[in-house]
C-alpha cells in the first residue's frame, strides 16, 4: 500500500519530532501570512543593506594592529579573531611538512534557529543577512549568527536580535544543541554552537526576518548562493532521521528518492553499524600523527608578507587581504577587517549508492590542522583544482565525480562558505550516484554510511566537518519530490 503525507495531522498521529520535521520538509509553502513574496522581501533586504566592500592595505585596517615582532594581525579590543602563522607536520600525509597563515578565533559562536509551529507545520525564523565576503552580499542565514565578541558588543553596535532565546533556553524546547567545527584548513580549533529552539509564544518578526518551512529552505539550497553556510550546518543538526518516518516513505516510483528516505528513516540494511563507525573514527584519531605549533606570520616559509596582502609564492591556496565595510542593516554601520581569499573554486562531492535498497554515502576520515580532535568525516572528494601543484596526483574518486553523466548527478549547486571571514569562497557541491562495486570503494580511509547513522553522529561534536554537514543538508533537501528551486519562490 502506498503511504502518503496527510495535509494536516490528526490529534493522535505523526506527532514525534522527526515526523513534524518531515512534514515541514514536505511543506512547499509557508502557513504564515507574509507581508510580501519571498523574492520581494529578499530584494528589499538587499536594497536596505547598502553594503559596500572596498579592498584596502592590511596596514590600513582601522582598529587592527600588526604585531611588530611576529606580524600577527589582531583587533585592538583583543576580541573577534587574529591571523597568525602555523607550522604543520604530518609524516604519514601526502605533504609531510608545511607552513601557513591561519585564523585563531577561540570564542564559541552561536548559530541559532528559532522554530515555531503554525497550522500544524514547523517553521523556522530565517534572516536575510549581508556579509562582506559574500559574492552576492545577501544570503539566507539562521535567526542568530554571532560570535561571543558580538554578544559582548565589543563592536559598540546594536544588540543581536533574538539572542536572548538562546541564552535562556530553559523556557523553551531544545531541538538540537551541539558544538561543531568550521574549516579545519583555515581556522585553528574554531567551534560554533549549532542550536535549534522551539518556541510557542508569539514573536515580533523584525524587518529582515521571515518564517519559512523546511520545504521552502530546502528548495533554496538548489539555488546558487542563497542559503549561507551557517544555515546549512545548523539544518544538518536537525534530527530529521530515525524511526517513525512513515510520512517520508512514499512509494513514488523514484528508486533513488525512496532509497534516500529509507536511509534517513533508519531501515535495516546499513553496511556498518554506528559502533563500528565510531571505532573506525577513533582508530584514525588514535593513530593520527599530525602536529602543529605557532610560528610568526612574517617568517612563514614560502609565504610573502606585504602591506597589501599575505600570499603564497606559488600563487596557489589563498591570500590574506584587508577590506573596509559599510552596511546599513548590520549591528555596526562600518568596520575594517582582514579576510582569507581563496584562489579557485573548490569541488565538494559525495558518492552515493543504493545498497540493499538503502542509500549509502561514501565518507572519508580526513585530517586537517585546525580540527580539535585531529580527524573528522569529510565528503568523498574535497579539493580545489587550482591548488593542486603541477604533476601532483589528484584525490581518489575525482574522476568518478567530475566525469559523471547528468543522470547520475542528483545535486549540483555553487555555494559560498562563511562570508564573515572568507572573501568569495565558492565551492561546487555535488551528490553523484556511484558505479561499480561498493565493497571495493572502501579502504582504510573510506566507509559507506547511511543518513540515519550520520544523524546519530551529528548529535555529538566533531564527527562531520562543515563541508560534509552542508551535503547532509543537501541530501535532506532531496527527500521531497523536486520542483524547480527558486522559480516557485520567484527567484
Amino acid at each position: 500500500m502506498n503511504r502518503i503525507a496527510l495535509p494536516h495531522p490528526s490529534p493522535t498521529a505523526l506527532r514525534t519530532l522527526q515526523d513534524r520535521l518531515a512534514r515541514s520538509a514536505l511543506a512547499e509553502e509557508s502557513r504564515v501570512r507574509q507581508p510580501a513574496p519571498f523574492a520581494t522581501w529578499f530584494a528589499d533586504a538587499r536594497e536596505r543593506s547598502g553594503l559596500r566592500v572596498d579592498r584596502v592595505d592590511l596596514d590600513g585596517l582601522e582598529n587592527w594592529e600588526r604585531d611588530p615582532r611576529t606580524g600577527a594581525l589582531r583587533h585592538s579590543s583583543g576580541g573577534f579573531f587574529a591571523i597568525d602563522g602555523l607550522d604543520v607536520r604530518f609524516p604519514s600525509g601526502p605533504v609531510p611538512h608545511w607552513q601557513q597563515p591561519i585564523i585563531h578565533q577561540p570564542e564559541v559562536g552561536v548559530l541559532g534557529l528559532l522554530a515555531k509551529e503554525f497550522d500544524g507545520v514547523l517553521h523556522f525564523l530565517m534572516q536575510a543577512k549581508v556579509e562582506p565576503g559574500n559574492r552576492n552580499h545577501l544570503q539566507l542565514s539562521p535567526t542568530v549568527q554571532a560570535t561571543r565578541s558580538n554578544h559582548l558588543r565589543l563592536h559598540k553596535g546594536r544588540a543581536v536580535p533574538y539572542l536572548g532565546y538562546f541564552q535562556e533556553r530553559t523556557r523553551h524546547r531544545v531541538v538540537a544543541d551541539v558544538l561543531q567545527s568550521e574549516q579545519g584548513a583555515w581556522f585553528y580549533r574554531k567551534r560554533n554552537r549549532n542550536i535549534v529552539i522551539e518556541v510557542t509564544e508569539d514573536i515580533a518578526v523584525e524587518e529582515d526576518f521571515r518564517w519559512m518551512t523546511l520545504g521552502e529552505i530546502h528548495r533554496l539550497l538548489a539555488v546558487e548562493d542563497i542559503v549561507n553556510m551557517d544555515t546549512r550546518t545548523t539544518l544538518s543538526c536537525l534530527p530529521l532521521a530515525g524511526g517513525g518516518l512513515d510520512v517520508l516513505l512514499l512509494d513514488t516510483g523514484d528508486g533513488f528518492r525512496d532509497a534516500l528516505a529509507r536511509s534517513c528513516a533508519g531501515e535495516p540494511g546499513g553496511v556498518h553499524d554506528v559502533d563500528e563507525l565510531q571505532s573506525w573514527i577513533t582508530e584514525h584519531r588514535a593513530q593520527n600523527d599530525l602536529t602543529t605549533r605557532p610560528v610568526p606570520l612574517v617568517e612563514l616559509r614560502d609565504w610573502r608578507s606585504s602591506p597589501e596582502r599575505v600570499s603564497h609564492t606559488s600563487g596557489r591556496f589563498f591570500s590574506v587581504i584587508g577590506v573596509n565595510v559599510s552596511a546599513g542593516t548590520r549591528e555596526v554601520r562600518g568596520w575594517s577587517q582582514p579576510m582569507l581569499e581563496p584562489h579557485g573554486t573548490g569541488v565538494i562531492a559525495v558518492l552515493v549508492k543504493q545498497i540493499d535498497g538503502v542509500l549509502h554515502i561514501l565518507l572519508r576520515a580526513s585530517v586537517e590542522p585546525g580540527y580539535v580532535d585531529g580527524v573528522e568525516l569529510s565528503p568523498t572528494v574535497q579539493f580545489t583544482p587550482e591548488s593542486v601543484p603541477p604533476g601532483a596526483a589528484l584525490p581518489r574518486f575525482v574522476d568518478d565525480v567530475l566525469s559523471a553523466p547528468p543522470e547520475r548527478t542528483r545535486f549540483a549547486c555553487l555555494l559560498s562558505e562563511e562570508g564573515g571571514r572568507f572573501h568569495h569562497a565558492l565551492n561546487r557541491y555535488l551528490v553523484v550516484e556511484a558505479e561499480g562495486d561498493a565493497e571495493s570503494m572502501e579502504d582504510r580511509d573510506f566507509r559507506w554510511v547511511t543518513l540515519d547513522q550520520l544523524s546519530t553522529l551529528l548529535r555529538h561534536s566533531h564527527y562531520l566537518n562543515v563541508q560534509a554537514r552542508t551535503l547532509v543538508a543537501c541530501l535532506h533537501s532531496l527527500l521531497a519530490p523536486r520542483r524547480p528551486g527558486g522559480e516557485a519562490l520567484g527567484l
